[in-house]
Order: C-alpha cells, then structure tokens, then sequence
C-alpha cells in the first residue's frame, strides 16, 4: 500500500444493548466525583464514617482465618455462601424475631448484587415493579437496566399508603414493590408496624412479591424497632428481605445477603453463578469471624452516628431558608429537607459547592413527577464540628 493509498474502509461494531443506552449513571456518584476535594464537607454520599471502621478487629480476623483455615479461605467455595457466615448470618435475623435457618440465605457481595440478582430472577422487559416516592436512587438503576416499567406509590411520612398501594396493584398488575421501610433512603422515615402489616395484606390479597431492602436498621437512635414485613401474617412465601454488612461493619468487604423463597433463592443463586460464581471466601470467613463482636462494634457506632445526628438537626434551622422542612430519623443515615417552592436544589448546587460543602438534590429519587425543592443531608461521615462548619456554608450558598 502506498503513502496515498487509504485504508479499506471498516463498518462500526455493533451498538450498546439499548437497556445501556437508556440508563444514565448515578448523581451521586457524580457528585462525589466532583467534590472529592478534601476542603468539602459533603453531605453527599452515604459513606460510613472511615474513622470507626474496627480495623484492629477485622484484620485480626482476616489473620486468624489465614492462619486457621489458609486453603479454605483462598478457594473457591459455594455460589449459597460460606456455611459458617450463613449460620451466623441466620442466628442474628432469628433473634432479632424471624426464625431463618442458614439454607433460606443466599450470600451476595454486597446487597446491591442482591437486587440485582433478583431482577434477573423476576424482572422481564416491560414488566411493572412499584417504588416509593422518593425511592433509593440504585434500586431505580437496577429496575430500569432490568427493562421493567417503574411506577411510584404515593405515601406520606410514615411511608407508603396501603390504600394507594392496593389501588396500583390493581391498575397496574405489577410484579413486585421495592421498599426501604426502616430509615428509607433517602427520606430517613420509617414505616410504622401497623402499615407494614397492612402492605404485607395488599401483598397476599392482590398477589404480589416485596423487596424489603434494609441496610440501616441496626443503626437506631432512639425509638422502638418495627417487626420486619417479613415476619408479618401473609408475608412468608412473597417477602425478599436484604441485608448487608457495608454499614454496620465495613463497605469495602462487599457482603450483603438475601432471604427469599426457595425457588426464587435457587434462581437468584444460579443468576450469581453467571456473575461472579461466588462472593469472595476469605471476606465471607473473616466477617463470620467477626460477628463474634459486631454487636459490641455496633454499639459504639450508634452512640456516635446519634450524636450527628443531632448536631445536623441542631444546626438546621439556620442553615436552610425560612419554611423548609425536614424530618427527624430515628435511625439511618440520611435527613430529607424541602426548601420553599421557588428553589431548585440542583439548579443551586453548583453555587452551594463553591462554598466547600455538598448535598444530593431530591430530583434523580424520584421514578416521575420529581419535587425540585427536595436535597438530602448525610449526617454520618462527619464530626459534629464538620456538621456545623458545613451547614454554616450551606447556609451562605443557599442564600447567595
């Protein structure tokens, strides 16, 4: 070929599937992406606090396994998960009132996988699954990369209306309903044992598997527990219930889990097959170690976690435009606030960002008609110092 000869010509390789097209990423990551400046105070993301992370305590898990059981842990091992983390696992949903035995788990690397896993077991293209409004940001991800048509539910504080519920149920033909009961991301509300019982009834009248997500509820602060809606009367062979250890013990070991049906548990197992075969050994053997002092661990992180949470609420008042609201978790790690209706809390982040501080806007939480008014606060990762410091300079942002 020579200098003035062009290269053949070659056709363009085929495009993205268009459920890749179609679903953006997440604004939150997003926004931490452009906040990542160490002089922001961000009220962004969902982290847990890095400094209370038990780093003596999980390495010398780590050590102990390797030292114990060095070719176990660095193998493969079963798609179910590690039978001693399982046990575990099902010990402390059994004491916390639902009788789980280890084969009702499924182990998964982090409980994000597990939704995952679940809208291949469940979702076909087109197919309506039903939200909260707002709902957490990532479920919305995952049922719209799965295809399925995502309707929202109205509700009000204490979540979801059964009586709404019941309604779209019957005008939609829905395949499953996603919650967050229990300090709701991003809203931080809880739904009262009464309504749980009420959505578990929609569920076996109308015929109807739940998703009830809950990766918060052992940080509580103050109130009483609500029984899962898995241990509700009707709920026991349609209710998936979630977990994971990213906030309680440490998000970096990616383990979460699932209690489902059997079939539906078989099917989620062979779809992880497909993923990833299997969530990592030495992690699953090192937190079932582990779990020997979670407790006592857990413990100290609420002691802490309450106390920003009350140094947030302390400063809000000040730092938001007079008539916002807000509400007042129980537990969890987010506070939801709405701004008079003349504010856009994404159209002002950037300017609220040039005072070294950060919120999520409510907008991308919603599956349709979004309140623009909407932001939320993560009050964990910082010190109540921080807190105060940052809500001071949210304050001079949101004012201009």
């Amino acid at each position: 070929m020579t200098a003035t000869e062009s290269a053949p010509p070659t056709a363009p390789v085929p495009p993205l599937a268009a459920r890749a097209r179609s679903v953006g990423g997440s604004p939150v990551r997003d926004i931490l992406a452009v906040t990542a400046r160490p002089e922001v105070i961000n009220f962004a993301g969902g982290l847990p606090a890095p400094e209370l992370f038990d780093r003596d305590g999980i390495a010398a898990a780590f050590r102990d396994v390797l030292a114990d059981v060095p070719s176990r842990a660095l193998q493969y091992s079963t798609t179910e998960g590690e039978p001693t983390l399982r046990a575990g696992i099902a010990a402390r949903i059994t004491g916390q009132g639902l009788p789980t035995s280890p084969d009702d788990l499924l182990v998964t690397t982090g409980s994000q996988q597990a939704l995952s896993l679940l809208a291949t077991a469940l979702i076909e293209p087109g197919d309506t699954v039903l939200v909260e409004s707002p709902c957490y940001l990532a479920a919305l991800q995952v049922f719209g990369l799965a295809g399925a048509r995502v309707v929202p539910v109205p509700g009000d504080v204490d979540g979801i209306d059964p009586a709404a519920l019941e309604e779209a149920v019957r005008r939609e033909r829905p395949k499953l309903l996603y919650l967050v009961p229990t300090f709701q991301n991003p809203t931080g509300r809880t739904m009262p044992a009464p309504r749980r019982e009420e959505v578990a009834a929609v569920a076996a009248r109308q015929g109807l598997w739940i998703i009830e997500d809950d990766p918060y509820g052992e940080l509580r602060y103050d109130g009483i527990r609500a029984p899962w809606i898995a241990s509700c009367p009707g709920a026991e062979d349609r209710v998936v219930l979630l977990g994971s250890f990213s906030k309680v013990m440490a998000p970096g070991l990616r383990l979460g889990w699932l209690r489902a049906p059997a079939d539906l548990r078989r099917a989620c197992a062979v779809a992880k097959q497909a993923a990833d075969l299997h969530t990592p050994t030495l992690n699953q053997l090192a937190a079932a170690r582990y779990m020997d002092v979670l407790d006592t661990h857990v413990a100290r992180v609420r002691t802490v976690y309450g106390e920003r949470r009350d140094a947030m609420l302390a400063g809000l008042a000040e730092a938001l435009p007079e008539g916002s609201v807000w509400n007042r978790p129980e537990g969890g790690m987010f506070l939801w606030a709405r701004l008079p209706d003349s504010y856009d809390t994404t159209a002002l982040l950037p300017r609220v960002v040039a005072q070294d501080v950060a919120y999520v806007p409510g907008v991308p939480f919603y599956a349709a008609d979004p309140d623009p008014a909407t932001l939320r606060l993560c009050f964990v990762t910082q010190t109540p110092k921080e807190i105060e410091e940052g809500l001071r300079r949210l304050g001079r942002g949101l004012r201009g």
